[in-house]
């Protein structure tokens, strides 16, 4: 038996995270369900959307099915989920993007992975606001030191990149690829323009790619990577990036499959992993029994495999596939029209599954 920190989260968050703990428990699996609350609605008891219990029930469980969170607007964390990776140091974000049959999408045979570091670069919170004193002192240090003007009214955002980081990370993408019959890693950078951070990260990536020779290894430019996406996504397999350009990147990838309904994710560090779909809360649907749940069942897909249980990962994958091709019990969004009275709701969906997974 597993026991596993159960975060429904707000908004939407309690909808999607109960149909996917209900196709969980339907393949079978063992779970006692550790529930902690955390979000806006905790706000008034505890002053933070992120208490301390759902910290030490995550610490000591190790691994969380999590919903989507809302961050509060001008004031505490500038973002839950990064307090959550910082606190726990989930230093891996994971994000699948596979096309299924059935869902509308402009591409199809899509199967890529965006491994993106968690912990520096841009999001690392590292700012200058702009008119402070610290600011005006910083713009001096940068005229005297390094001989640049900086405009004074300019706000300043700072972008470590570290060695230790970067080789984590690529080393975490290599593995996975390992592990998962993958054939190739992309490392993503600027370093023809950022010499010193992400030339950095790309100088980690070619010293950790020399230790697994069994996996192809390239590398692009963000900007051409772009285009490479759009244009021929099929030539890319697993792509290791920064912090900012696999937040990018990997929405773009739920593009072509499909969109954020259907992407799931997990965050994860070296002894701890929270699975979660990458939607936001939504909280205009809160309620209504409408949103998709793929994204959030796919996300226990990726938890069951976690945890070594592979056949009930890959009959969970395929009833939830099964499901979506069949198009006769999905979501709206599945849909053509996404008014089309054939629609059902979010718990009618994992009710689908469910009876698919007992299909055998």
């Amino acid at each position: 038996m597993y026991k596993i920190t159960l975060i429904a989260g707000d908004g939407i968050g309690p909808e999607v995270i109960g149909a996917a703990r209900r196709c969980i428990e339907a393949t079978g699996v063992t779970i006692k369900w550790e529930e902690m609350r955390a979000g806006t609605d905790v706000m008034k008891k505890y002053g933070t959307p992120l208490p301390d219990e759902v910290l030490e029930s995550i610490q000591k469980n190790k691994v969380a099915l999590k919903g989507p969170i809302t961050t509060p607007i001008g004031y505490g964390f500038r973002s839950v989920n990064v307090a959550l990776r910082k606190t726990l140091d989930l230093y891996a974000c994971l994000r699948p993007c596979k096309w299924y049959p059935g869902v509308r999408s402009r591409y199809s045979n899509i199967d890529l992975v965006v491994v993106r570091e968690n912990s520096e670069d841009l999001y690392a919170g590292i700012e200058f606001e702009r008119g402070t004193p610290e600011t005006e002192e910083f713009i001096r240090f940068l005229r005297e030191i390094k001989k640049v003007e900086v405009r004074p009214s300019s706000g300043i955002s700072l972008k470590p990149i570290s060695q230790f980081a970067s080789e984590r990370i690529v080393r975490f993408a290599f593995t996975y690829a390992l592990k998962n019959g993958r054939k190739k890693v992309t490392a993503v950078h600027k370093a023809n323009i950022m010499k010193y951070s992400d030339g950095l990260f790309l100088d980690a990536a070619r010293r950790v790619a020399q230790g697994f020779p069994q996996v192809e290894f390239e590398e692009r430019i963000v900007d051409n990577m772009c285009m490479q996406l759009v244009q021929k996504p099929e030539l890319y397999d697993v792509i290791v990036t920064p912090n900012l350009y696999g937040d990018i990147l990997s929405d773009l990838c739920a593009g072509l499959v499909g969109g954020l309904g259907v992407a799931p994710g997990a965050n994860i560090g070296d002894e701890i992993a929270v699975f979660e779909p990458t939607h936001g809360s939504a909280p205009k649907y809160a309620g209504l029994n409408k949103v998709n749940p793929t994204a959030a069942i796919l996300s226990g897909v990726m938890m069951l495999r976690h945890l070594g249980e592979e056949d009930a990962a890959k009959r969970l994958e395929d009833a939830t596939a099964k499901v979506i091709a069949e198009g006769k019990h999905v979501t709206y969004d599945f849909k053509e029209d996404p008014r089309d009275p054939s629609a059902v709701g979010t718990g009618e969906m994992a009710d689908a599954i469910i009876r698919a997974l007992g299909k055998r």
